[in-house]
């Protein structure tokens, strides 16, 4: 049985108070655990629909029974809550005692009004956020010989955390630059925005000065050749011991397998790539050093890490000091008849998708307009097929000619599905109004919010609209480890995110008539209907925006 949900105000368009902003979840819980006076975090937002219909916010019982003695929370500070404001705290009504636990509901109408309505304060800035410009390196993209869909992870990712960085002000350098035809023809496929060599720049007078200081490293046996001692292999300028390195620097985290390396030209050159990126981030910014990211595969791990060390060794500063290694989990593939490239792991995918899209729509996909559709759609998938799990955890790419749907609720089609089901419903509305069938959309503050009393529609504003730039922002923290040298992101965040939301938009968006008959009486709701549709689909477009996907207008 759900409560009554309070409507106050002048039909649901309370003017904001003096000093009220964007609301956001952080800030509320916040101001709900200081009202207890109790350290620690009692209360959690609630996101299951059944338990919406009753409560918002809950302080589970056994928190109160850890905080307070005998569970019993003084009347004074249960009698607050409701009174509770902020520039980022939502409005609240009643707070109850259940058996569950406090539970606390959002007074709905206004908090649809301080969301949806004009010019919503901007978001406070998250607690943990990144500090100074980021260089993400891919060394990925620097080996000879065709990139594979183990490459491509790490790729897709850090392609993806750059937009992160960047939406939260964050200055990002990618490297290395592109060399390789093939890779960049694969990348362009996937909306990859990754920067292309400008002419084979080999950094000559960087890698004479790390040479230089190769020859006056400790650990460096490059100059020990003479009668009785072997000859270095060909291509190889020097010899370092990193193991003895690591001891006498006491670092950590690094494989104790890791001894003598070899060092090639080739290394040099990527450092000195390195190099340049950092020098180019501290002058465009105002901080003054930098960190550096080597996002990558589990299966590069080992060599990584030599040319992490080797870096330390011959650039000793806070900028190698501050070197992170994200590792992304292996790549498996199912039935594979023999290794493919990624570019053929695109094209497979690709007619996975167009063959899904001629049994679903018939001819038309066979127009020459939908092949901008079916590259994004393939993009979408692969990009959703990489990015939606942990990059920790391994991940298996299915090759049957089955694994691939327009519609299935865990791929990015099924997101782009319903983006372009947006564009529709407002490009239909906005046909009506030109047929002079609906008066056009009147301004946010002349909206009735109390028209929105679907329990969907809470849904959709409390569990997306409310929490999506704090969603952006947890996406983009890379925390500092305690020791050690590997970070963890949450890069499946935003793939997450969007493919629950296309879940719950669906589920309403099936459910509910948004367009309605023509009748006056029946405006309001459907105005506040499509005020709400409009910023799910903002949501939609700015999530797709951090993976490099264009919203479609079709499928």
């Amino acid at each position: 049985m759900s409560l009554p949900v309070r409507r106050g105000g002048s039909a649901g368009r309370a003017p904001m108070e003096a000093g009220e902003g964007r609301p956001g979840v952080a800030a509320t819980l916040r101001a709900l655990n200081e009202a207890l006076g109790r350290p620690g975090a009692l209360w959690v937002k609630e996101s299951g629909a059944r338990n919406l219909r009753h409560r918002d916010f809950l302080a589970p019982r056994a928190a109160l029974g850890a905080a307070f003695p005998g569970g019993q929370v003084p009347p004074e500070a249960v009698s607050a809550v409701p009174s509770l404001r902020g520039p980022a705290v939502l409005p609240l009504w009643g707070c109850r005692d259940t058996p569950a636990g406090l539970a606390v509901q959002v007074r709905r109408p206004e908090a649809f009004q301080r969301l949806l309505g004009p010019l919503p304060g901007p978001a406070l800035p998250a607690a943990g956020a990144q500090e100074g410009p980021v260089v993400l390196h891919c060394s990925a993209l620097g080996g000879p010989g065709a990139l594979q869909p183990r490459h491509l992870r790490p790729v897709l990712l850090a392609d993806h955390l750059a937009q992160l960085l960047r939406a939260q002000g964050v200055g990002v350098r990618l490297v290395p630059a592109l060399a390789r035809e093939g890779s960049s023809e694969v990348l362009r496929q996937l909306r990859i925005d990754w920067p292309s060599s400008s002419g084979g720049s080999s950094f000559p007078e960087a890698v004479s000065a790390l040479k230089a200081a190769l020859g006056r490293a400790p650990c460096n046996t490059a100059c020990e050749q003479g009668p009785g001692t072997a000859t270095l292999p060909e291509g190889v300028i020097g010899k370092v011991h990193l193991k003895s390195f690591v001891e006498q620097q006491g670092l950590v985290g690094y494989d104790p397998n890791l001894d003598v390396l070899l060092v090639t030209e080739g290394m040099l050159r990527s450092l000195a790539e390195l190099q340049q990126a950092v020098q180019q981030c501290l002058a465009e910014g105002q901080s003054s050093c930098c960190s550096i990211i080597h996002v990558v595969n589990c299966e590069e791990e080992f060599q990584q890490q030599q040319l992490d060390l080797l870096w330390r060794i011959l650039d000793p500063g806070a900028h190698t000091a501050l070197q992170k290694h994200l590792v992304c989990g292996p790549v498996k593939m199912t039935n594979p008849s023999s290794p493919i490239r990624a570019d053929q792991y695109f094209q497979f995918r690709k007619r996975q998708m167009y063959e899904a899209s001629v049994m679903k729509y018939g001819e038309l996909a066979q127009d020459e307009a939908w092949r901008e559709v079916i590259d994004t759609l393939t993009a979408a998938a692969i990009r959703f097929e990489m990015l939606s799990t942990a990059h920790r955890s391994q991940i298996t790419l299915d090759l049957e000619n089955s694994s691939i749907s327009t519609k299935g609720t865990k791929s990015g089609a099924f997101v782009m599905y319903n983006c372009a089901r947006l564009a529709t419903l407002f490009d239909s509305f906005q046909r009506a109004v030109e047929r002079g069938t609906y008066p056009p959309l009147p301004p946010a503050s002349e909206l009735n919010f109390s028209c929105l009393r679907e329990e969907g529609e809470w849904l959709l504003l409390f569990n997306y609209l409310l929490p999506f730039p704090e969603v952006l922002e947890q996406a983009a923290q890379l925390p500092t480890p305690s020791k050690g040298i590997r970070i963890t992101a949450n890069t499946e965040t935003v793939c997450k995110f969007l493919i629950q939301l296309s879940m719950d938009f669906s589920s309403y968006y099936n459910r509910v008539h948004v367009l309605g008959e023509p009748f006056p009486h029946l405006f309001d709701q459907m105005f506040a209907r499509l005020r709400l549709l409009g910023a799910v689909r903002d949501v939609f477009h700015s999530a797709l925006a951090t993976l490099h996907l264009p919203p479609l207008s079709q499928i």
